[in-house]
């Protein structure tokens, strides 16, 4: 199926009634079938609003955003996303958080469980799925959410910062495991990242947004085989040209911050809030669910 996610002239300006803060002014751009096109940029240039505009959490100043051609103007199951903290439900086993929107959605219970059994050996999680949250590994959790953002059949993948709460290793591990993921589904995504190398390890395109309301300084093509490697001139290369658009950026500062060691976003709502609009749940219900658990 073709997709197409467009972004024109979008704008957001925050008023608090005594002062204006623009944030973003006239971005745009479009993201295609099956591409993994990540927006980088310092902490403030607008990345996780942009992204909040379009997952339908937040409602730009101007401009429109348009998903096949219908105007995006709420949350809806065309789009998935996914939170810095995962924002599973602690209360509900992994095959359960899978099922929620599915459920949510009114399909059909075989079709359900035939989707969570495709889904969980996608993930490699076979054999998990009456496991609880706090029971996975980091990268199990990752792959839980991933899955179940999936579960509706999204058009287009979200991804908030999905690797910024945890350490190096780590990191390069569930980078690799979201990678191999992805090559097997080949979903759209639209990520955001601080990080430099991260953007090259999983990007076929990378959007550098500068901190001058979130002005886009280039569209870069990441022209290396899959799977990727973290080496060779042609990718220190890409390293190298991306941490000079950063220091752009901001105008100044060392590469070692633009190398993404500073994990600061801006944050729309509490991932409790953002699960519930995804979901379509209220955070009352949401609260209440849990107390039920």
């Amino acid at each position: 199926m073709t997709m197409r996610l467009a972004m024109k002239n979008i704008s957001r300006v925050f008023d608090n009634g005594k002062t204006k803060h623009v944030v973003l002014e006239n971005v745009g751009f479009t993201i295609g079938t099956g591409e993994f096109v990540t927006l980088l940029g310092p902490s403030g240039c607008g990345k996780t609003t942009l992204l909040n505009i379009i997952a339908g959490f937040l409602p730009a100043t101007g401009g429109t955003i348009t998903l096949n051609d219908a105007l995006v103007t709420k949350p809806g199951p065309d789009r998935g996303f996914i939170f810095q903290d995962y924002a599973l439900f602690p209360w509900m086993k992994v095959k359960d958080n899978i099922l929620y929107p599915m459920k949510r959605l009114g399909v059909p219970k075989a079709e359900r469980e035939e989707r969570l059994g495709q889904l969980m050996a996608l993930a490699q999680l076979q054999g998990k799925e009456n496991l609880y949250p706090h029971q996975l590994s980091g990268g199990m959790k990752q792959r839980t959410a991933v899955i179940r953002a999936l579960a509706a059949r999204p058009q287009v993948l979200l991804m908030d910062e999905p690797f910024g709460a945890v350490d190096f290793q780590m990191r390069m591990i569930m980078q690799e495991e979201m990678e191999a993921l992805w090559l097997k589904d080949r979903t759209t995504v639209l990520m955001v990242t601080h990080d430099v190398e991260e953007a090259i390890y999983l990007s076929d395109r990378v959007i550098v947004m500068s901190s001058d309301r979130g002005r886009i300084l280039e569209d870069i093509r990441i022209d290396l085989p899959r799977p990727r490697q973290r080496k060779g001139d042609a990718y220190h290369h890409y390293e190298d040209r991306l941490i000079d658009l950063l220091k752009t950026a901001l105008g100044t500062g060392p590469a070692e911050e633009a190398r993404g060691d500073s994990r600061a976003t801006v944050a729309l709502a509490s991932a409790a809030q953002c699960a519930a609009e995804y979901t379509g749940c209220a955070p009352q219900e949401l609260a209440a669910m849990g107390e039920r658990a």
